[in-house]
Order: C-alpha cells, then sequence, then structure tokens
C-alpha cells in the first residue's frame, strides 16, 4: 500500500482563506470611510456662530428705609 497518497491536510482552504481575509480588509476599509466622512483633514469646516441676546435690565432695588 502506498502511504502519504491521501490530501487531507487542508491545503485547500489557504486560498478560501486568503480571499476571506481579503474580503474582511475590503469591508474595514470602506466602513472606515464611510463612518468618519473620508482622510482626516481632507475636510475643511467652518464654523460660524453668532449670538444676538436682547438686552436685559435689572429690576429696581428697593429702598431699605
Amino acid at each position: 500500500m502506498a502511504e502519504g497518497t491521501s490530501n487531507s491536510g487542508g491545503g485547500g482552504n489557504a486560498g478560501l482563506a486568503f480571499i476571506v481575509g481579503a474580503l474582511v480588509v475590503v469591508v474595514a476599509v470602506i466602513a472606515f470611510f464611510l463612518f468618519s466622512g473620508g482622510l482626516p483633514g481632507t475636510q475643511k469646516k467652518e464654523v460660524n456662530v453668532d449670538v444676538d441676546l436682547p438686552e436685559v435690565s435689572a429690576p429696581a432695588a428697593p429702598s431699605g428705609n
């Protein structure tokens, strides 16, 4: 009998593992761009806050006689 002719070592799964790993990396990169809004520093944000409050006068103080 010939020994060692059966290929039950699972070497055929290496290609599948490589493909699955590549897909995980691609999904992680896409998720980064979707959730972070792109590369950091590429978007210019302008914040303009204008607060106009009405003038409030204090009530007259009581004369403590």
